[in-house]
């Protein structure tokens, strides 16, 4: 058995972080939305998402369709699992999954029988709602993936408040606390805690990453695979392959893939005047309110900063956004722009190929002619908001 996730409008509202995957493909909690399907319903996975992705995230051959917006839950899983073939699950004007023995499209299912759903589920259609959420989806992660399991021991150098830990294999920690008593805390496998570090649940730090020493990490935090962090974060995600390595604070935040912050970099998350944080809005090329008083960066695949580089509450950084030098740049940073508060350039697509051929280099991965496709049609399509 297989399932496809498909893309409904929040890939619009979710960009500049989608413009790189498919919805299904964001994390929150521990896994990303796709990787939560295929755990609770023991499946492969494929993607309905836009033309210029679908080379590697591809359609497979199934019947059900899943909303990849949506993360799974109990009462969800019973409602789509007791789909029949030519039936909708749908909540008001939200299409959630549909049963179809041929491929069919989300918005065609007029010769569906819908079947209403009444209870609540999480949905993320914005940006901010990736830190927002992570709590609540890191806590049912946790519980899915260490159910039946046990956890390995850490050092006795450690000092554990709480018992609520999951230690993977090759997991390591020295000389450092975890605080379980306001959430939970995993591990996975091969992933390391150096020295004097002070963690509190919930957090999620990903297989093969790393916590460097003297890190302060505070709760509804994930760090995802392959990633090295240090300093100050606080509800922050970080999607993988991506580097906070050092001093400074992210808080409030979602970093996307390949992103590098800067020694000493920081990100403010609340205003002077604490007043709503506004975010910006690439469908209407203006900022949209979040009704949050607290947001910090989002900042999208291939991203950078330099040392010493400041952010101001509720910042955009699109893909390929290159920051340094001093003050702060403005509140939305246009894909492959090159600059900082004293003026923006293009970050010319070949010379970003070039870094990128490097990086991947660094982390044993190939940057292969499907990747160098969807960046240079990133980099077509986004034309519009870079005007410098």
């Amino acid at each position: 058995m297989a399932i496809n996730l498909f893309d409904d409008k929040s890939w619009l509202t979710l960009r500049p972080l989608t413009f790189t995957r498919p919805v299904a493909d964001l994390r929150v909690g521990i896994l990303t939305i796709a990787q939560k399907w295929a755990k609770y319903l023991d499946v492969a996975f494929g993607y309905q998402t836009e033309g210029y992705l679908s080379r590697k995230y591809s359609l497979l051959e199934a019947e059900l369709f899943i909303n990849g917006s949506i993360c799974p839950d109990g009462e969800l899983l019973d409602a789509i699992t007791n789909l029949k073939d030519g039936q909708v699950l749908h909540a008001a004007d939200v299409v959630i999954a549909y049963k179809s023995s041929g491929i069919l499209h989300h918005t065609a299912m007029s010769s569906l029988e819908r079947v209403a759903y009444l209870d609540g589920f999480v949905k993320i259609d914005y940006p901010e709602q990736i830190f927002g959420y992570n709590d609540v989806e890191l806590q049912k992660d946790f519980a899915l993936l260490t159910k039946g399991r046990t956890s390995a021991k850490l050092s006795s150098t450690n000092t554990i408040l709480g018992d609520n830990i999951f230690v993977d294999e090759g997991a390591t920690a020295e000389c450092s606390t975890f605080n379980t008593l306001q959430g939970p805390i995993y591990l996975g496998k091969n992933s390391q805690i150096w020295e004097g570090c002070h963690i509190r649940g919930s957090f999620a730090l990903c297989h093969d990453s790393q916590v460097k020493m003297g890190a302060k990490i505070y709760g509804k935090t994930t760090i995802g695979p392959f990633s090295r962090v240090g300093g100050e974060i606080n509800n922050a995600v970080i999607w993988g392959y991506s580097s906070k390595g050092h001093e400074g604070y992210l808080g409030n935040s979602v970093l996307g893939q390949w992103c590098n912050i800067g020694a000493d970099s920081n990100n403010s998350n609340l205003k002077n005047n604490y007043a709503e944080v506004r975010l910006w809005d690439y469908d209407k090329e203006t900022f949209r309110k979040t009704g949050l008083q607290f947001c910090g960066l989002i900042m999208a695949d291939h991203a950078k900063c330099a040392i010493n580089t400041m952010f101001n509450t509720g910042t955009v950084a699109g893909v390929s956004a290159n920051v340094f030098g001093a003050g702060f740049p403005r509140n939305f940073i246009p894909d492959f722009s090159w600059g900082g508060s004293h003026g923006f350039d293009v970050y010319a697509l070949d010379k970003m190929l070039e870094t990128t051929e490097k990086v991947y280099e660094r982390r044993d991965t190939v940057l292969d002619e499907i990747e160098r496709g969807i960046i240079t049609h990133i980099f077509e399509m986004t034309k519009q908001y870079r005007h410098f």
